[in-house]
């Protein structure tokens, strides 16, 4: 079949607007700015992991917001009380409502409806209803107040909108450049601050409620006693100081119209100073002309900031901050102070960050190794199939630079996982050409012409490709799904990658194939390899070595789950929490002298591992006790502890992960891999038979298992990344195991006389050069990533070189035997079922 000059055009043009696309890329911020009119899309947008930065996740304090819309609600339901004359103690917090405790039965019919009327609508019901957002309720002589869940719900919403505004505003006063602050789910903001490589600011930029108030100060009362009632004794924010602040406030923050960093004239501090609006101002003159002589303290987060003694009367609604500040200081204070009061306290959940020179450093080894993988492949197609291996390099020179167009038309952000995707999308892309040459090679041996040897063995092939990509497919998706970060940008470019290669290979190789056919006017397609016609190899009777492959398969499999209990797999960051710190120096590092100083801080157990020939050290340390000023605290002590042993230290990398976020990255990841399996089971059973499907994942599980062990006995860290190698390798395994099976059902409609198990062996010698010339294209693009990937891609590519060898030889194997003993099984229950029939042994 022809290829029509309108798809011929259609490829061509698709084609060229790829290149197009590519093309700001490769090119020079200058000439990309001259030609940018002409260029259709931006460049692929950089990940934290290649250009550097820092990534935070923060989670809206629900408890917080609840407990605030408490104190609230108590100070109404008060106020209610007041004016009806009921005595305000009748109204208090018990755990999450408010019970107001009322004998008298006139009272509570008054305040009743009342305390009904503070509910406001939450949440559409249909047919434009809405529910409110507390629940009154009596019970003898106490009324109860419930927050409703959809109350909390649109309050929560509210608060995340309201701080992600507030977040922006923040960033962008202190020139952050390109920030990325988008909502993460219902409760959770991402913030990514490319260039930043210092979060400790941005943690107190971010973490502050910037809840601000000014007060009077009680000299009466002695710091060092129980304060009385409405008084506080707040600390200092910049000394060590206690002072007796009362609780009344004087003037709210909110009063507040502007905030600006400067300098004082006299002594050159830093100070911020501050403009009330119209009715603060009021306020602030009014209080300064009564209170002549007394300090007066602003109190930020409870902690006093300053508390100067008022000399005179302010009345211009003007004043100013000072107290031992840093330049830096004042200016994030005066950005807090101008964006407003966060809603809810938020809780930094996650944090990672990035130096510059490991960002270049990635870039270069993703370049090397991608490649280095690249000319590999081209190396062994060029080989195995000369010229028709020229078209097959064509088709993945075509298919690297859609799956990079792509990810730039998507506005995709390019990780170093992600150029790991790439690489092993073009190893996997090589699989449909291997098995489309293998067919036509059968073809032309079954004595085929030159255009139906092509004809028949795509049309052969199409079916096999489209199994082995879905289930293949099934793992990415569900990556993307429950992974985060890094790993998204992972599965995010195996799916482009995959379905690219269904374009490239079934239509413009085909095309080119066609095309090649014609103008050389070929009457047979002689397919051979660079040292001329492939042998045949001699067929293998693999189910005669069933119980000794089966018996060895099962014996690693059982080592792999002793060695997951003992000693374990070395759980990584992202599932256990904690503190990682990665250091570099000029010269080699004194690791005792290193850990010395680190146990030196009582931080719990400090984990140190050198490597780049003992001039890097990684540091890891367990989650601290107490929230995340802890974390803080404890990050800037490891810093500052490497830095006194190691002058010129440079920290390429931090990172600070929270209980939360780890046991939610282990469930999901652990959920994916099972959903996973799930999904592949219905699809085989779907596709094929019953016996198929389970087959297929009795031998999934043997391959994953030794996977498990491998990571146990290596020591290699097992994160979300290894999470992506497991699920990759399920995807290539059962891609594998699909072209085995297809080819036996095949051969059932073939031979339907045959017995099962010379079946099986026939199958497997059928596709067993493809099952190996597939797995040396994917090596060949795997073992330079994990030879000079670095530590990011680490815990993906060795393990995945040791998973391809283990899933072809589980292919050839390991899955006819199993297959071959469920069908045995099924035959002998059906026979057992139907008594006086004879019972065929395949």
């Amino acid at each position: 079949m022809r290829t029509s000059k309108w798809a011929a055009l259609a490829y061509i043009a698709i084609t060229i607007f790829g290149i197009i696309a590519v093309l700001p890329n490769v090119l020079s911020p200058e000439t990309r700015e001259r030609y940018s009119a002409f260029l259709p899309v931006p460049p692929v947008t950089l990940g934290l992991d290649l250009r550097g930065g820092s990534h935070l996740v923060l989670e809206v304090d629900a408890a917080g917001l609840r407990r605030a819309r408490l104190n609230t609600l108590l100070d109404d339901i008060r106020g209610v009380l007041r004016a009806e004359r009921v005595p305000v103690s009748s109204a208090r917090i018990a755990g999450d409502t408010i019970q107001v405790k009322i004998p008298d039965q006139a009272d509570r019919d008054k305040v009743l409806p009342k305390i009904q009327e503070l509910a406001v609508p939450a949440g559409a019901l249909g047919f434009g209803t809405a529910s409110a957002d507390i629940e009154v309720t009596t019970a003898d002589d106490t009324i109860t107040v419930n927050q409703t869940e959809a109350g909390l719900t649109e309050r929560m919403t509210a608060a995340v909108d309201q701080s992600l505004e507030i977040i922006r505003r923040r960033v962008d006063q202190v020139g952050v450049a390109e920030p990325l602050i988008q909502r993460v789910g219902s409760d959770r903001i991402l913030v990514q601050l490319p260039g930043l490589q210092d979060p400790t600011r941005l943690r107190q930029l971010l973490g502050s409620t910037a809840q601000m108030s000014f007060h009077m100060l009680d000299q009466t009362v002695d710091v060092t006693q129980p304060a009385p009632r409405g008084v506080d004794i707040l600390p200092g924010a910049n000394d060590g100081n206690r002072y007796p602040v009362e609780s009344r406030i004087a003037i709210s923050g909110e009063r507040l119209a502007d905030a600006k960093a400067g300098f004082n004239q006299q002594t050159n501090e830093p100070i911020v100073s501050f403009t009330f609006d119209t009715q603060g101002a009021r306020q602030f003159a009014e209080i300064t002309r009564d209170n002549v002589g007394r300090p007066f303290a602003i109190v930020l987060d409870g902690k006093v900031l300053t508390a100067p003694v008022i000399r005179e009367p302010i009345v211009g609604g003007q004043g100013q901050i000072s107290g031992n500040f840093t330049a830096q200081e004042a200016t994030v204070l005066s950005a807090l102070l101008r964006s407003g009061a966060l809603p809810a306290p938020l809780t930094i959940i996650e944090e990672r960050s990035v130096g510059p020179n490991l960002g270049s450093d990635s870039i270069r080894m993703g370049i090397y190794t991608g490649l280095a993988g690249f000319i590999a492949v081209c190396v062994m197609m060029l080989a195995l199939y000369t010229t028709w291996g020229v078209i097959a390099i064509l088709g993945l020179i075509l298919h690297t630079i859609l799956t990079v167009a792509i990810l730039a038309m998507l506005g995709s952000t390019l990780t170093l996982p992600g150029i790991a995707g790439i690489i092993l999308g073009i190893g996997m892309a090589v699989d449909a050409n291997i098995l489309i040459n293998a067919r036509i090679r059968e073809e032309t041996a079954a004595g085929a012409g030159a255009m139906k040897a092509l004809d028949v063995g795509f049309g052969k092939a199409f079916a096999t490709i489209v199994d082995g990509n879905v289930t293949t497919l099934v793992g990415t998706i569900l990556l993307f799904m429950f992974g985060t970060g890094p790993v998204r940008g992972f599965a995010i470019t195996m799916m482009i990658g995959i379905i690219i290669s269904m374009f490239t290979s079934i239509t413009v190789v085909r095309a080119m194939m066609h095309e090649l056919v014609i103008r050389q006017k070929l009457k047979k397609i002689e397919i051979h390899s660079i040292f001329g016609k492939v042998p045949s190899i001699p067929s293998f009777s693999f189910m005669r070595g069933r119980f000794v492959a089966i018996g060895m398969s099962a014996f690693l499999s059982i080592s792999s789950v002793v060695l997951f209990f003992y000693p374990g797999l070395n759980y990584g960051i992202d599932f256990v929490g904690g503190i990682q710190v990665e250091a570099t120096s000029k010269q080699p590092l004194q690791m005792a002298e290193i850990r010395e100083k680190l146990e030196g801080l009582n931080l719990g157990e400090v984990a140190l591992q050198d490597f780049d020939q003992g001039k890097s050290v990684l540091v890891r340390v367990q989650r601290q006790e107490g929230g995340e000023e802890q974390q803080t605290v404890a990050l800037n002590a490891i810093k500052a502890a490497v830095a006194e042993v190691i002058p010129d230290a440079a920290f390429e990398r931090t990172e600070v992960v929270g209980p939360t976020i780890s046991a939610e990255l282990a469930r999901s990841g652990f959920l994916a891999v099972g959903l996973a399996m799930l999904a592949i089971l219905i699809y085989i059973w779907w596709r094929f038979e019953w016996h198929f499907a389970v087959g297929a994942i009795v031998t999934l599980i043997l391959d994953i298992t030794k996977m498990i062990g491998f990571f146990a006995l290596t020591g290699i860290d097992f994160n979300l990344t290894a999470i992506a190698a497991v699920l990759t390798l399920i995807g290539y395994s059962v891609n594998d195991k699909v072209v085995v099976y297809d080819r036996m059902r095949e051969n059932l409609r073939k031979y339907k006389t045959m017995p099962f198990s010379e079946l099986i062996d026939l199958s497997i010698n059928q596709v067993i050069m493809r099952c190996i010339f597939t797995s040396v294209a994917i090596l060949a693009s795997l073992v330079p990533m994990a030879i000079w990937g670095g530590d990011p891609v680490k815990p993906f590519a060795w393990p995945m070189v040791f998973g391809v060898i283990v899933a072809t030889t589980s292919s050839i194997y390991i899955g006819g035997p199993i297959l071959l003993f469920l069908s045995r099984w099924w035959k002998d229950r059906e026979g057992a079922r139907a008594p006086g029939t004879e019972v065929v042994k395949g």
